[in-house]
């Protein structure tokens, strides 16, 4: 429900109007669990908090003198009051954490954290499952392992997979293609399972092995791997013998390689928190099975007011399981604030007890200040960098006569080869560095191939137009305070042209050209209405602006990349209607290509094992039109 005054009278209304909204919402208010929004006059959520009786809780507000600056200034600005009740304290303690990390409201302790985690994926539906990387949502039929902290931690683990049980990483398409052994299999990371290197039972007995590893059973499977070697060396078979002792050595170095070893933490997250200067660090070191899988810093975002270390972690853990399972335990520096609620709503979310414990000696307590060292040295790194990028910042806006330090620069690049698989980028930049969880590609469309200015103006339309449908008003902090494109005056007339025509005359637009020979130190800079001017070869904002070119430039190659990748893999048995993986690796398995597919007569097609006679004249006549 919502209280508050009608948007006319806002103007009328003296300045408690904020304890006036309250007071109104209070005798409405149940005396149960729930959660709470203060809205500001233009809707947005100011705050969100938890409550175990909605009515005593909200009473609170009206209780200015007791209330810190913060809050003070919250009920100042709020205008309605929105509520939504709950069947318990640990409900409303979920459903608070998930509204702040959707509404990033301004007076809450925010998690700004848009990655997803990668995690570990094994097939389950092929006869030789598949070990790969996977971000986003799960899928049946195959089996997930993590989270891991980042993408070089899962790219380890799965080098160690490779290494130690020999699974295939290659895609069932390229699997089925094989007619001889790719290079892991020369350079022993894999067993070939796609030419019969292996048989079915005994690349099973592999993965039987990755799972119990992955759950933590290494040294039952070193001492079953070393019995296998003696065994292999006393019946002689030399080459099995030193196979197997490549993958000992492998399990070995994978042990030798984590920086925290705990005998026995099983499934854990050591979370610790370091304050300074107003700012807050949280270092995460992710243990599955025993293993640690990487550590990530998260900062806050909050008042710049000193806040309780307690408060402080409790809002942070509540939001980062808002999104990832919560493991049994979590080891932390300070006792979150409802630690009790707290464990009971992660609890809830995980299915079973989850513990929450600040260790007070040995090697946990040990691990906990690791972390804790961790999360000082990466604020403080943060700190001395944002100075250096502040410096830098307000020397670009002296350079382009900005009215401020720029928070938000974005630059834009495109990449094709003749035309095709023709991408447009966009890179983001500010105080922190690279804000890579804003970056975006642009698969071209309309634009005629080869066309840098259309395809300039198509990313341009594509970007702004929306923006433009979700804030017309141009309130968020997504809008930038510097436009810089890799082009000449050629790009900057098309880029600019396009803006005006979206009504965007105040957005600084800015293009870098290359200089003569193409030479890095010699670019010129092209702004509308001024002369284009170059800067001295050394200067530190000439440095910082290459930087952020040849960053747009990079991440445009490796979309552009990617998408001719796919282009590469891509079969004809994919434009067929209702032919998905499994019946076009059928159609492959039997057929032997896709060129014998469209060549095999419709009888061949229905004789084809898992293909139906309404699915081969499907397929017959996607290839043979004119016979249909």
């Amino acid at each position: 429900m919502t209280q508050g005054s009608p948007p006319e009278a806002e103007a009328l209304v003296p300045p408690m109007q904020g304890v006036q909204v309250i007071e109104a919402a209070l005798a409405t208010l149940p005396l149960v669990p729930g959660v709470y929004r203060m809205l500001d006059a233009k809707g947005d959520a100011l705050y969100v908090g938890k409550a175990r009786s909605l009515k005593r809780r909200v009473a609170t507000y009206t209780q200015l003198a007791r209330l810190p600056e913060r809050l003070r200034r919250m009920v100042f600005e709020t205008r309605s009051l929105e509520v939504v009740t709950t069947a318990s304290e640990a409900e409303a303690l979920l459903l608070e954490a998930n509204l702040i990390k959707r509404l990033r409201p301004r007076f809450n302790i925010v998690l700004r954290d848009d990655k997803s985690y990668p995690w570990l994926v094994l097939t389950e539906d092929h006869p030789y499952p598949q070990i790969a990387k996977h971000r986003g949502e799960r899928r049946k039929g195959a089996s997930y392992w993590g989270p891991f902290a980042s993408a070089w931690a899962v790219n380890q683990t799965l080098t160690a997979l490779q290494r130690v049980f020999l699974l295939r990483s290659c895609r069932d398409t390229v699997f089925d293609s094989r007619t001889r052994p790719c290079l892991l299999f020369q350079i022993k990371r894999c067993a070939a399972p796609c030419v019969q290197r292996i048989d079915e039972a005994g690349y099973a007995e592999l993965v039987r092995e990755a799972k119990e590893y992955l759950s933590g059973g290494i040294p039952s499977i070193q001492k079953r791997l070393a019995a296998e070697m003696e065994q292999a060396a006393e019946r002689l078979e030399f080459e099995r013998a030193a196979s197997l002792r490549d993958r000992i050595r492998g399990l070995t170095h994978v042990q030798g390689r984590d920086r925290i070893n705990i005998d026995g933490l099983g499934d854990a997250d050591i979370v610790a928190l370091h304050q300074m200067a107003g700012q807050s660090c949280v270092q995460v070191f992710f243990f599955r099975g025993g293993r640690n899988n990487g550590n990530r810093p998260y900062f806050l975002s909050h008042a710049k007011a000193e806040q309780p270390p307690e408060e402080v972690l409790g809002a942070f853990l509540a939001q980062l399981y808002d999104d990832l399972p919560p493991p049994p335990l979590v080891l932390v520096s300070h006792d979150p604030s409802d630690a009790a609620l707290l464990a009971d709503a992660l609890a809830i979310k995980a299915g079973r007890k989850v513990e929450i414990h600040r260790p007070q000696r040995g090697d946990k307590r040990a691990a906990v200040d690791h972390a804790a060292t961790n999360a000082r040295e990466a604020i403080e790194r943060r700190m001395a960098e944002g100075a250096a990028q502040g410096e830098l910042l307000a020397g670009v806006a002296k350079l382009f006569d900005l009215p401020d330090t720029p928070e938000r620069i974005e630059v834009y690049d495109n990449s094709h080869i003749m035309g095709t698989n023709a991408y447009g980028v966009m890179v983001v930049a500010g105080p922190a560095g690279f804000l890579k969880q804003h970056y975006r590609k642009y698969g071209i469309r309309d634009a005629k191939p080869g066309d840098d200015f259309a395809m300039m103006r198509e990313v341009f339309e594509r970007r702004f137009g929306r923006a433009l449908k979700e804030d017309p008003e141009r309130e968020q902090e997504s809008w930038p305070d510097l436009v810089l494109i890799d082009g000449g005056v050629g790009q900057l007339s098309a880029a600019r042209e396009m803006l005006n025509e979206m009504g965007l005359h105040d957005i600084p637009l800015v293009g870098i050209a290359k200089g003569p020979d193409r030479d890095a130190g010699r670019e010129w800079f092209h702004q509308t209405g001024k002369d284009p001017f170059q800067l001295p070869p050394r200067d530190p904002v000439l440095y910082y602006l290459q930087r952020l070119r040849d960053e747009a430039h990079r991440f445009a190659i490796a979309a552009h990349r990617t998408g001719r990748s796919k282009a590469l893999t891509r079969s004809e048995l994919d434009e067929i209607p209702g032919v998905g993986a499994a019946l076009k690796r059928k159609l492959l398995n039997h057929f032997g290509s896709a060129r014998g597919v469209r060549n095999a007569a419709l009888e061949d097609l229905e004789k084809t094992p898992g293909v139906g006679p309404a699915v081969a004249r499907k397929i017959y006549q996607h290839f043979h039109p004119a016979e249909g």
